[in-house]
């Protein structure tokens, strides 16, 4: 289930979809302004997750930039000035450059503060294109990460309720775990700072390049496999999407290579079921702090 391009949800619409989550809707008395809704059923931690809200921009940029025939993002960088809240939410788009090949926007969400005034939440600059304008010539030595098939795996809607009442977007997708790295979930972390798993939505929504977005940060945070739990807020992050994803599950992988000084980065790659990889990304993060440590979940 894809919607056709160019044709946007209706923010705040009834339902758990990933389109519904993302709906941004042009307000008409001004040009290239967005209204949204972030629905609290996609939180983790103190605030929506951050996937989820680079999507929601990413869609906003999408219609302004699809004025030139580039609907597809193909590299956006994020920085996250303060956690998004449940509730409205104001996307501001500007079209930076249009060319032939590739134009360039930039972007702010926002959200009215306890005073009214609008509290900048998030900053985006992206490169949209065509994907199905670009050449076939593929020369890789990447392969995707092995793991057990999607029935081998552990779903992740099935973690403690702890946990879950902390992210309850995991119960918004359906997320199987390598169990290779779920041991931190039984008090057993492996200490290498990689998660895995297969994902797609209950709703069998098929990927997209705005799918991709959000399965950049969709998976449990790398921290956890190396014993340290907690809130890992994003500060910056980066996604390039390297080509349309098939039909079917996605194969996502995350890896922290670099625990330092109180941040840590996040590298995610993203494989279709063709086996192409159609999507990488890095984020820098804070690592968990005492405000926000919590009990390993049991």
């Amino acid at each position: 289930m894809t919607r056709e391009p160019g044709v946007l949800p209706r923010p705040g619409a009834q339902g758990t979809s990933f389109d519904d989550a993302t709906a941004v809707a042009p307000r008409r008395t001004e040009e290239s302004v967005f209204d949204a809704v972030l629905d609290g059923g996609w939180a983790v931690g103190a605030g929506i997750n951050g996937g989820l809200v680079a999507a929601v921009v990413a869609r906003a940029l999408s219609a302004e930039l699809g004025r030139s025939g580039h609907r597809d993002p193909l590299a956006l960088s994020a920085y996250f000035l303060s956690p998004c809240r449940p509730g409205p939410a104001t996307v501001r788009t500007e079209t930076v450059r249009a060319g032939r090949g590739l134009s360039t926007g930039a972007a702010v969400l926002s959200q009215p503060g306890e005073d009214g005034a609008a509290v900048e939440r998030l900053r985006v600059l992206a490169s949209y294109g065509d994907l199905g304008a670009l050449t076939d010539e593929v020369r890789t030595t990447a392969t995707p990460p092995p793991m057990p098939g999607p029935d081998e795996c552990v779903p992740a809607d099935q973690a403690p309720a702890t946990f879950l009442d902390r992210a309850p977007v995991i119960r918004r997708l359906d997320l199987r775990l390598d169990p290779a790295t779920v041991g931190w979930a039984v008090g057993q972390p492996s200490g290498v700072g990689t998660i895995r798993g297969w994902f797609r939505l209950p709703d069998r929504r098929e990927p997209d390049p705005l799918l991709l977005v959000f399965a950049a940060d969709a998976l449990p945070p790398t921290p956890f496999d190396l014993g340290i739990f907690g809130w890992v807020p994003t500060v910056e992050l980066t996604v390039h999407v390297r080509a349309r994803p098939v039909a079917g599950w996605l194969r996502v992988s995350h890896t922290t290579r670099n625990l330092a000084g109180g941040f840590l980065e996040e590298d995610a790659e993203i494989w279709d079921e063709a086996g192409r990889l159609v999507a990488q990304s890095r984020q820098l993060a804070r690592a968990p702090g005492a405000a926000h440590t919590y009990t390993p979940p049991a």
